[in-house]
């Protein structure tokens, strides 16, 4: 029997739409729902998605999703006309303070989590439900999940996070303790205009009404503000299949792989594709999947999933346009992961030639102490101006900091997995920022792209970042791999005096071809790549000069998880 026939089958069902539903919560407001199901005497498990995004706001996807587009596609949801047919219904949440719901907007919030508790537990209790409740959905949809799972609602059975955050302080506010500007104020600005400047606005005038922005930048360290609202892993004991994208190295992956390795859960599986941030999810594959999934779990029919080995990872060969093959795998990271110290060797002074690179990437320590000094500043147009919003938004003029090149492959070199960066730095202001940027170089000296998360081109292969002054590692959840910034207290620089920074750089999976090069790029602003995720770079830069010290006893490095054919 093929994968197709294990699942369950389309069967000719009127769809019934329920529009606007009130569901009580345990305080007394209510929030509104749409609920899709299929017109059957048989109860049906439910597909849940609740968020800040308006369950009315019509999706109209591209012409290429492998889904027809149809009046009830949304955002980053689950499609009904796919869903209800299989005997499954779809429930649409517009979450407190949003859409129509009423209430105080507090996205991503502890209280959101309480919210859907509760509507779980309403669902559940449905005539038409069978009282078996999963959730799957992207972004936002995917770490509400997580959020979800905290509150261990009796009737939620399992869960799918599509490329989605856990950790709401490390994997999308301060990405190493540097706050993450660009795409969450372009997101809080969008979807405050989408309430005030759109629709809402006439039936729910006060919708959306938050202060989001002064919360995340007035609680800049790590607290329990934070840690309610993101993902708590010994409370997640239910089924947990985790999705995510290589092009997510900016916010969602690191939730996906972490959740895979540190959740509770006995019953977990990881899958990390590549594309868009929705074609993979929409795709005959991915549903195929997802289907195998809550049929599972939401069902009790055996689908054969969880025989089949636990990872699925598309291995990214480079500059494809298209999808990749998946392989199989049985853990994460992988067991046979040659962990390899790539030091870096300083070779010349900084220029601001784009293509120039100042030392080289070696697999043997330089015995020789050497160091390279660069400026801080962002320089546009306007000089170094810091005071001006547009410094934070037009960028820099020229290059900035310093980057190393491996020599040409002499045969292909597969990195699959987390990888971290040891440098040793010093500045002559109290703080300082490090920004790593990987990138796969061509024979021809160009970067090979690979499709992003919107679907651009991006020139870079994974990010990694730390504000000095939040090196603070915490030792009982580092890894050798992974290290884990505590981030609840600065150690402030000393002018010129050189500290150990250990920068946690995101996973990757590329094929390194033969006579190509990887290139690391350390600098004191976002690098090539970073657009729509770029961050806040703040006033201690100005006139600063930054050092990195290689070799003696301040070898620098980046761990690289060398992967060798099976």
């Amino acid at each position: 029997m093929s994968v197709a026939e294990q699942v369950s089958q389309p069967k000719p069902h009127q769809l019934i739409v329920e529009k606007d539903v009130k569901i009580p919560l345990r305080d007394g407001t209510v929030l509104y729902a749409d609920i899709f199901r299929p017109e059957t005497a048989t109860r049906v498990p439910v597909i849940l998605n609740t968020s800040v995004y308006q369950k009315d706001k019509l999706w109209v996807p591209p012409a290429d999703l492998e889904e027809e587009a149809n009046p009830h596609m949304n955002w980053e949801t689950v499609n009904p006309q796919w869903w209800c047919p299989r005997e499954y219904a779809c429930v649409r949440v517009d979450s407190r303070g949003a859409g129509k719901s009423p209430g105080r907007s507090e996205p991503s919030s502890y209280q959101e989590s309480l919210d859907t508790y509760d509507v779980i537990e309403w669902v559940a209790k449905q005539s038409w439900c069978s009282g078996n409740v999963g959730m799957l959905g992207i972004s936002y949809h995917a770490s509400s999940q997580w959020r979800a799972a905290n509150q261990q609602p009796p009737s939620l059975k399992c869960i799918m996070p599509w490329e989605g955050r856990a950790d709401q302080y490390r994997d999308q506010a301060y990405h190493g303790g540097i706050f993450a500007l660009g795409f969450i104020g372009n997101w809080w600005l969008t979807h405050t205009a989408h309430h005030l400047l759109g629709n809402p606005r006439s039936y729910n005038p006060d919708s959306f009404h938050n202060d989001m922005m002064w919360q995340y930048m007035s609680h800049d360290l790590d607290s329990g503000w934070w840690q309610q609202s993101g993902g708590q892993w010994d409370k997640m004991t239910l089924p947990i299949y985790s999705v995510g994208n290589w092009g997510g190295f900016s916010m969602h992956l690191r939730g996906n792989t972490e959740g895979y390795m540190n959740a509770a859960s006995k019953n977990k599986k990881l899958r990390i594709h590549t594309g868009t941030h929705f074609h993979p999810f929409h795709s005959e594959e991915g549903r195929m999947d997802q289907l195998r999934w809550f049929d599972h779990w939401l069902k009790g029919i055996d689908t054969g999933l969880m025989e089949e080995p636990p990872v699925k990872l598309e291995i990214r060969t480079g500059g494809s346009t298209e999808r990749y093959p998946f392989r199989s795998e049985n853990e994460w990271p992988l067991a046979r992961t040659q962990w390899s110290k790539h030091y870096l060797k300083i070779e010349r002074e900084p220029s601001s030639d784009p293509h120039s690179a100042e030392g080289t990437l070696t697999t043997s320590a330089p015995t020789e102490p050497a160091k390279l000094t660069y400026s801080a500043s962002g320089v546009t147009k306007a000089g170094v101006a810091s005071g001006s919003s547009l410094s934070t938004t037009h960028g820099n003029v020229g290059r900035s900091g310093v980057s190393f090149e491996t020599p040409a492959m002499t045969q292909d070199m597969e990195l699959t997995g987390p990888m971290a960066m040891k440098l040793w730095v010093s500045s002559t202001s109290e703080d300082m920022d490090i920004f790593i940027t990987l990138r796969n170089i061509g024979p021809d000296g160009k970067d090979v792209c690979e499709v992003g998360q919107h679907g651009q081109p991006v020139p870079c292969l994974t990010k990694g970042w730390l504000r000095a002054s939040h090196r603070k590692l915490d030792p009982a959840k580092s890894l050798p791999y992974r290290p884990f910034h505590a981030h609840n207290e600065r150690w402030w620089l000393k002018k010129d005096e050189p500290v150990e920074c250990d920068v946690e750089v995101w996973s990757t999976s590329i094929v390194i071809k033969k006579g190509h090069k990887l290139r690391v790029d350390i600098q004191p602003r976002d690098g090539i790549g970073s657009e729509p995720y770029t961050h806040y770079h703040a006033e201690y830069n100005a006139g600063a000069k930054n050092t990195i010290y290689a070799g003696g006893d301040k070898a620098s490095y980046i761990l690289l998880p060398v992967i060798p054919a099976k």
